[in-house]
């Protein structure tokens, strides 16, 4: 959207595409993944999935709920209250334009972030319109491949998502690549002490590679367009 003229982007809103907001997080993913990992997945997911489906996709929002990693250096944590907002906001402002297929596409996939995304869009649907919305994190469908084509304890900043990086900006992955394991307790509400989690990752991204990102992405794309035809068909 950013990118084309406000005609233009009119006559494209006239034949009534899906329309996409890539959602990211700024937070710590171990020392060797940018800080924007969760932006630059939710931002090569949208667009490839735009070429699939002829979208349209909206500038991202760059910022998330970030609770878990919020001790660690670089990362930026939103309130809820403040995404679901700002998020509720966004979602209005697209029906107001005639938008009418919107997916919200979060690359960053902790349970109060999605919650909030959640929440302000329905706020913002409940306030009337034509508008449909799906509200979904990648990873939904990234950690359907644990246990396959990596360990069952894979996750942040791991093999799966590690590769997936290398697979869309190979030039900002480093070669120090510590394996980690989070022993927050699970019902205890703050963040975690450095013995429980002392390094922002959880797995083993050592073996790592841009192949196996490919094939991250692939499944992650088909599964896209499955819960689309299904849920939100044109």
């Amino acid at each position: 959207m950013g990118e084309l003229g406000s005609r233009t982007w009119e006559s494209e809103l006239g034949r009534s595409p899906l329309v996409i907001l890539p959602v990211g997080a700024l937070e710590a993913h171990g020392p060797h993944l940018p800080l924007a990992a969760d932006q630059i997945q939710a931002e090569h997911t949208a667009a490839e999935l735009a070429e699939r489906e002829h979208g349209l996709v909206l500038p991202s929002l760059a910022y998330g709920v970030c609770r878990g990693a919020r001790r660690f250096p670089g990362t930026v944590a939103l309130s809820s209250s403040a995404l679901a907002t700002l998020t509720g906001e966004l979602v209005t402002n697209a029906g107001r334009m005639g938008v009418r297929r919107l997916l919200v596409l979060s690359g960053h996939a902790e349970a109060p972030h999605m919650a909030a995304l959640k929440e302000g869009a329905d706020g913002a649907l409940a306030r009337g319109g034509s508008l449909r919305v799906m509200v979904i994190s990648d990873y939904e469908f990234v950690y359907e491949l644990r246990g396959t084509l990596a360990p069952a304890s894979d996750g942040h900043a791991g093999l799966l998502e590690t590769s997936r990086v290398l697979s869309m900006t190979p030039e900002l992955v480093g070669p120090v690549r510590p394996s980690g394991t989070d022993h927050r307790p699970k019902h205890r509400v703050g963040e975690s002490t450095p013995e429980e989690w002392p390094e922002s990752v959880v797995g083993d991204p050592g073996a790592a590679s841009a192949e196996l990102g490919r094939k991250v992405q692939e499944h992650v794309l088909r599964r896209l367009q499955d819960a689309l035809a299904r849920e939100m068909p044109a």
